[in-house]
């Protein structure tokens, strides 16, 4: 049980995950505060439940996918019974895209949106001196002129799926809630993700984004990629690799820009007791002082859309945040239901196995349905 003015929490292991919270919480300390953060490595999250986690920590550094789980377990607190409902109606007033919405399930919000961020495209502007593609019929001509290179490892490969199909006008469940992906649109977004995979550099392919973004800001093998999750450290790099320009997805038919949302919560385990101090410290961090002044100089992506759009901020980062901004608005929200996060897992092995096999558009989708079906529990909440 956490001593009322002891706090433990858990986060990720890179500096956008970790620089910010461990700073602010040191300088907490004057203030009464005792908050020490211990880190695991981002897919620890895929593997360790979240009720587990919150027996452990009072606060836990999370994304939306796992809700489901972690409201069927009842192991977080809703923001609503700490924070005053002001507090809540700025937060999400100034969050970016569905920053702040992706928290709320099962008529509640269940963390607090420390950190935004989507797949994005991104380019080596050192080795390719044409424009980064507007559209995913000129990513293909791209690729038959330079190596382009898919994010498709983990979770990624299903999350690739997902961004290019609603680029097509064919979202994730946006037929229903028991409806993974149909319909003309999601056929296109196969057809386009599999010819592209045949064309594509494959020497990344077991990379989570976080080792993509490394190999490409430190090797030649590959100027492009247009699905990968934005890392703002990799903008303006501090140990000698070469800068790596993030730009917006490129669209498909109508303009539409198709993207998944990623970044990170703040949720607060259920046997948690939320201090004054705990409480300050909280708010602090989501206050658009924080947010626009302190999270972005210390290797984080706020939520706050001020901060994305700030003169001094894009300066600092090579317009990473200004760059990308469009595509995160529009960035969709992953299912949330109970059991999501392992059939995210399966289905992501399906797609790769679905690429390499050249499957149709009708087997892949309708082995996913299945898959859906299967680990959806019946009437729930997506």
């Amino acid at each position: 049980m956490s001593r009322i003015n002891s706090y433990v929490g858990l986060t990720w292991d890179h500096p956008r995950g970790y620089v910010a919270l461990e700073r602010a919480a040191a300088q907490a300390q004057a203030k009464g505060l005792s908050l020490r953060w211990e880190r695991q490595p981002l897919e620890g999250f895929e593997s360790h439940p979240i009720e587990k986690l919150a027996e452990r920590y009072d606060v836990i550094v999370l994304d939306h996918p796992h809700l489901g789980d972690a409201v069927h377990g009842q192991c977080l607190q809703p923001l609503e019974s700490i924070f005053d409902a002001t507090d809540i109606a700025q937060w999400r007033a100034q969050s970016i895209g569905q920053a702040f919405a992706s928290y709320g399930y099962a008529g509640q919000h269940w963390a607090l949106p420390l950190d935004a961020a989507s797949q994005v495209a991104v380019m080596r502007p050192d080795l390719i001196e044409e424009p980064a593609p507007k559209s995913w019929v000129q990513v293909g001509e791209l690729a038959g002129r330079h190596d382009v290179c898919l994010s498709l490892a983990g979770p990624h490969a299903l999350l690739t799926l997902f961004s290019i199909s609603a680029a097509f006008g064919e979202a994730p469940v946006s037929r229903g809630p028991e409806t993974l992906l149909v319909g003309d649109g999601a056929v296109q977004a196969w057809d386009v993700l599999s010819e592209l995979y045949g064309r594509s550099f494959k020497g990344w392919l077991g990379k989570n984004p976080i080792g993509l973004l490394q190999a490409m800001s430190q090797n030649t093998e590959a100027v492009y990629c247009p699905l990968v999750f934005g890392y703002v450290t990799y903008a303006a790099p501090s140990d000698g690799s070469h800068r790596l320009q993030f730009v917006d997805v490129p669209a498909g038919p109508g303009g539409l820009l198709g993207s998944t949302l990623g970044g990170t919560g703040i949720g607060i385990s259920r046997r948690t007791k939320v201090n004054d101090q705990l409480k300050a410290h909280l708010v602090d961090l989501l206050s658009l002082r924080t947010q626009a002044q302190y999270i972005p100089f210390a290797d984080g992506q706020p939520s706050a859309r001020n901060a994305w759009a700030d003169t001094a901020v894009n300066t600092a980062w090579n317009d990473f945040f200004a760059g990308t901004s469009a595509t995160l608005e529009k960035a969709l929200v992953r299912p949330r239901h109970p059991g999501y996060v392992p059939f995210q897992t399966q289905a992501s092995a399906l797609v790769r196995q679905a690429l390499e096999d050249h499957h149709s558009a009708a087997q892949i989708l309708g082995a996913l349905q299945a898959l859906y079906e299967q680990h959806r529990p019946p009437n729930s909440e997506v």
